[in-house]
């Protein structure tokens, strides 16, 4: 058994704010059930944020964020989990009030893993991710509520984010048309790649929303971004369509009216990946890892870092620069 292992870490005392890879004593992981060596983790919004003093994402330090991790077993006190068992872990307190996935070890309550369903390895595991995986719950929820092809194209805002990339490719293996909405235009080529029959600015998606209904254009709508763009949009989701909202980088508020749910029947639902029952999360990863495998972006459009390299892949996120997936090697 180690005594330390590699691990990023944020700190905030009188010295003020500083982060870095450490070597780390094994006392310092909180005591639960399960140890895992890391073998990947992966780079979300929220990490990027847990990575700045202004991100209010960490209320402790020192700590270790990351809020996905792949891996093996190596210790357990759980009887449902054994040394040497592949498992992933998202969601719950991991990275944001636990210890996360950011480093070579990890512990874990039992209660959090997944087995890692054959055919994914440990990189794509976190090549999908919380991202992927709540881009999954997304399409869940929208199908749960009536969306089926042939009713019209499907709308994805920041289709070049990990959500967004993710949802594009499962859409479009679904079967589904599928338009991209992107601010970056130079992305038009790779999300045409991940399955976009159609790429789209924000101006473009938004259009013809004036006054307090425009056209039905969009059979549903993925929502990871959130903001004002949210009220307009829902004034052109289709007769009993729904948007699958998951997001806030474009601003916590929404200022809208009535109209579309009480004249169109459009629902406007919450997607939360970090709660999402047991049931429900071992299900979605068993269908990420077939019929739902985003291999578009598996395929095509990873970044994948060292831990070393991870705050080149922090800084990446949190600018907006990120095209797909990057995932962080915690393995030398």
């Amino acid at each position: 058994m180690i005594s330390s292992f590699r691990a990023f870490r944020v700190h905030q005392d009188e010295s003020g704010f500083r982060s870095g890879v450490e070597q780390i004593d094994l006392s310092a992981l909180p005591d639960a059930d399960v140890t895992v060596k890391v073998h990947y983790s992966s780079v979300n919004y929220k990490d990027g944020l847990a990575s700045i003093p202004e991100g209010k994402i960490v209320k402790t330090y020192p700590f270790i964020p990351g809020i996905d991790l792949a891996g093996e077993v190596t210790a357990s006190r759980d009887a449902r989990w054994k040394p040497g068992d592949r498992v992933l872990c998202t969601g719950y307190g991991l990275g944001v009030t636990h210890a996360g996935g950011f480093a070579e070890v990890a512990r874990v309550p039992g209660d959090w893993l997944v087995p890692l369903p054959e055919g994914l390895s440990f990189r794509d595991a976190m090549a999908i991710g919380t991202a992927g995986f709540t881009a999954a719950l997304s399409v869940r929820r929208l199908l749960d509520n009536g969306l089926a092809t042939g009713q019209g194209p499907v709308l994805v805002l920041g289709a070049t984010g990990g959500v967004g990339s993710m949802a594009v490719a499962i859409l479009s293996r679904l079967g589904f048309t599928v338009t991209a909405v992107t601010g970056k235009p130079q992305a038009r080529e790779k999300l045409a790649a991940f399955g976009a029959a159609e790429v789209l600015s924000r101006e473009e998606a938004a259009s013809g929303a004036k006054g307090v209904l425009g056209k039905e254009r969009w059979a549903a709508i993925v929502n990871p971004v959130g903001g004002a763009m949210t009220a307009d949009l829902l004034k052109s989701v289709r007769y009993g369509g729904s948007i699958a909202l998951s997001g806030l980088t474009g601003g916590s508020g929404i200022e809208t009216n009535v109209y579309p749910f009480i004249l169109r029947g459009v629902n406007l639902l919450g997607i939360d990946s970090v709660f999402c029952p047991a049931p429900l999360r071992h299900e979605l990863w068993q269908l990420l890892a077939g019929p739902w495998k985003p291999e578009s972006v598996l395929a095509g459009g990873i970044t994948e870092y060292p831990l070393e390299k991870l705050p080149e892949a922090l800084r990446t996120v949190l600018a907006g620069e990120a095209i797909g997936r990057q995932v962080i090697s915690c393995i030398n």
